[in-house]
């Protein structure tokens, strides 16, 4: 087949495939995919924690100076963490609620940006990338990692984590018959955006399809208790932040079996 027929035929395929991508996002309303629902809240005290360490974990990672992104904010709680431990951070946040929420949390600290991650075009190329709870509500996370990496400046950093299918509260859902399988996405997921549920190797799968190389790995907090029995356990004082340190040790020996799962990588 002449060179110039397969060319025409591959610009056609990625111009419908951008097509249907464009038409996916069109069909969702990003201001509604926050708000609880009947199976599960958007974000529990657990979550907030659990970021937290994650943050402790990538402690060693992290840069202060430097250019920073935030790709994705929620309502700015994982925001005001990361400026415990950057001097610079934007926020790119697709939902335009969100995105009035997190300037009026945080006022002129951060550059809002009210974007999709597929359309947002930076002005600047930046030293390291946050992407926290974010991928597994992307139409297409290879399509958003390319992109990401390549906004990132030689050597710098694309950390990402997303909630873990193999985690043990999990497993424990599986068995009693609450999921129907590890990797499923619940209807309260779904209500709230989720595409995907990963694990660390389809993770680290999608991150290799992207093309950028994985330096670092692993799994935050050993979890065996869902998200609400977490909090229940923490506000009765059952569960303290001291077990939790424990839990996140774990997880460095077993992260198959945590809450989160990242990978951390570079782009160059």
């Amino acid at each position: 087949m002449p060179y110039c027929i397969v060319c025409t035929r591959l610009r056609h395929q990625g111009a419908m495939k951008a097509k249907r991508q464009e038409e996916k996002m069109r069909e969702r309303d990003l201001d509604l995919e926050f708000s609880p629902n009947s199976e599960r809240e958007y974000q529990y005290g657990f979550d907030v924690l659990a970021r937290k360490m994650l943050l402790r974990r990538w402690s060693g990672l992290i840069v202060r100076e430097g250019k920073s992104l935030e790709m994705g904010s929620f309502d700015g709680s994982m925001t005001e963490l990361l400026m415990e431990h950057v001097s610079f951070l934007d926020v790119v946040e697709g939902s335009a609620e969100l995105s009035a929420q997190v300037r009026g949390r945080l006022g002129s600290r951060v550059r809002v940006i009210h974007s999709w991650f597929e359309e947002f075009e930076p002005s600047q190329k930046y030293d390291q990338i946050f992407l926290v709870h974010a991928l597994e509500h992307v139409d297409d996370p290879v399509l958003v990692l390319k992109r990401a990496a390549s906004w990132l400046t030689t050597g710098g950093r694309l950390l990402v984590a997303v909630p873990n299918a193999n985690a043990l509260s999990r497993q424990i859902a599986v068995k009693m018959g609450v999921v129907k399988s590890l990797q499923a996405v619940t209807e309260g997921e779904r209500k709230h955006g989720h595409k995907r549920t990963y694990s660390l190797d389809t993770l680290t799968a999608d991150f290799k399809e992207a093309g950028v190389t994985v330096i670092d790995s692993g799994g935050v907090i050993l979890k065996p208790l869902s998200n609400s029995q977490f909090d229940s356990a923490l506000n009765a004082n059952i569960v303290s932040e001291e077990y939790l340190l424990a839990c996140d040790d774990l997880a460095k020996i077993w992260p198959d079996f945590s809450a989160s799962v990242f990978v951390v990588a570079t782009g160059s």
